[in-house]
């Protein structure tokens, strides 16, 4: 039933899709030359006509970018992100003909207001259908129904993850295994039975969670799926090594996981983001100047010592600079090996006010204008710390392999300051490899919205 439930479901977003790019271009002209004075070139019928053929190209635009693809396991902006990219591959090719087109003459006002609206719907709708989606499905409609191979430790994490989102839609109809094993589902049969088990149940999906030792079933497993036509995804036991998204690279047809996939290894995704590092540090030390300059003040009256702090923290590919602060505390000794916490007696109080409202990261702006830093990265540490955490923490320094930020993942979902550092870690490890701009965006208007004001004390 979730098939023939999917395909209509596809039909009528594809349908949707084509009507909201159709009614785009004439409600562009429409705000263009009613809302906005001025006289058309071209009448509306130029650009009714055109919509008809613009609704379907981007259906199959679309469709090229995976858009109809399940979204039961992407993320919102990941689906928002395609269909910009989608929308803007429209526009272009749009403008290319219209270009060939000598005698057409669009106005580019109305051509601009259409980009707009066109990602405005579209996207819009992709949200509204989404948060719709999930509230249905925590009230356990359009379920998806899985048959659980396992009863290990794997077993018991995946069920553990689909209960902390039942926005997924994804019930677990029972397990497979050798034998009843500490797991909290209905108990189907044995491995040996697994083919019958299929045919009886009908499930959407087979997951298998095989522990090491009984990795041996596997080419079974895989021969009962494939008998009974049903989709199956595999947990392997090495999971806990594996990026989030893998890259399987092929030699001679032999498949080769590659376990650390870096987007920003891409020259051009590397461009980009050095890019937007360099305009917006500059911007931003325009703007922030007179709140530096105030700082710089603050700083030189309220204690002994140079205005800005240097100290040496670990950056990208290991090597070592010198992060700039406004200092915020008496000029000590154990700068480079001890951490400042919230209730340390070394801050001043006007340190204490910047540190509070992040006043003290200011200077950073041109660590990130030097090549040093990045706006959007995980936070460098000391080396002293580096040379202890890689030793007791899994997967430490591969947040070496991209330069470290002002702000992060981490620091956004409250890792700042004295905090876990394996939470740190994960979420850092979360944003080197799921690195988009979009992603980049998002975390500095959380930054700007909640990540500002940290949680320590005024003296």
């Amino acid at each position: 039933m979730i098939r023939e439930n999917q395909r209509f479901l596809n039909h009528l977003n594809m349908g949707l899709d084509a009507l909201l790019v159709f009614f785009s271009l004439p409600a562009a002209f429409w705000l263009r030359f009613n809302v906005f004075p001025g006289i058309p070139s071209v009448p509306l019928e130029h650009y009714v006509l055109a919509a008809v053929f613009l609704a379907p190209a981007h259906v199959l635009i679309y469709a090229f970018f995976g858009i109809y693809e399940s979204v039961r396991k992407k993320r919102l902006y990941q689906d928002l992100g395609r269909i910009f990219w989608a929308n803007t591959l429209g526009f272009v090719l749009f403008q290319m003909v219209l270009f060939l087109l000598r005698g057409v003459h669009f106005a580019r006002g109305a051509l601009l207001i259409y980009f707009l609206l066109v990602n405005i719907l579209t996207g819009g709708k992709r949200v509204f259908v989404r948060k719709r989606l999930h509230h249905f499905r925590r009230l356990g409609y359009n379920q998806k129904h899985v048959v659980l191979v396992g009863s290990g430790l794997l077993a018991r994490r995946y069920i553990k993850e689909l209960k902390r989102t039942p926005e997924l839609g994804l019930t677990i109809s029972g397990y497979i295994a050798d034998g009843e094993g500490d797991v909290s589902l209905r108990y189907l049969g044995t491995f040996e039975q697994m083919e019958q088990i299929l045919d009886k149940k009908k499930p959407d999906e087979v997951v298998a969670a095989l522990e090491m030792a009984d990795f041996e079933r596997m080419p079974a497993i895989i021969q009962a799926c494939e008998k009974s036509g049903v989709r199956l995804s595999l947990l392997p036991f090495y999971a806990d090594y594996m990026p989030s998204r893998p890259q399987i690279d092929s030699l001679n047809g032999l498949p080769l996981i590659n376990l650390r996939r870096i987007p920003l290894d891409n020259l051009g995704n590397a461009f980009l983001k050095r890019s937007m590092d360099v305009i917006g540090s500059l911007v931003l030390i325009v703007l922030t100047s007179p709140l530096m300059l105030a700082a710089a003040v603050g700083v030189r009256l309220s204690s002994p010592g140079p205005v800005i702090f240097k100290q040496k923290r670990v950056g990208l590919n290991k090597r070592n600079f010198y992060m700039y602060k406004f200092r915020s505390m008496r000029l000590n000794d154990s700068s480079d090996v001890a951490w400042s916490t919230n209730s340390d007696d070394r801050k001043t109080r006007f340190g204490a006010f910047i540190r509070k409202y992040s006043i003290d990261e200011l200077p950073q702006f041109f660590n990130v204008l030097k090549g040093d830093m990045s706006l959007v990265g995980p936070r460098p540490e000391l080396p002293f710390y580096v040379e202890q955490f890689k030793e007791e923490i899994p997967l430490y320094m591969v947040k070496h392999q991209v330069r470290p930020g002002i702000t992060g993942w981490a620091q956004v979902n409250g890792y700042r300051g004295d905090t876990s550092i394996e939470g740190r870690i994960r979420h850092d490890i979360y944003y080197i490899e799921n690195w988009t701009l979009l992603f980049d965006v998002k975390i500095l208007f959380m930054t700007l919205f909640k990540g500002v004001k940290n949680q320590e004390k005024l003296q």
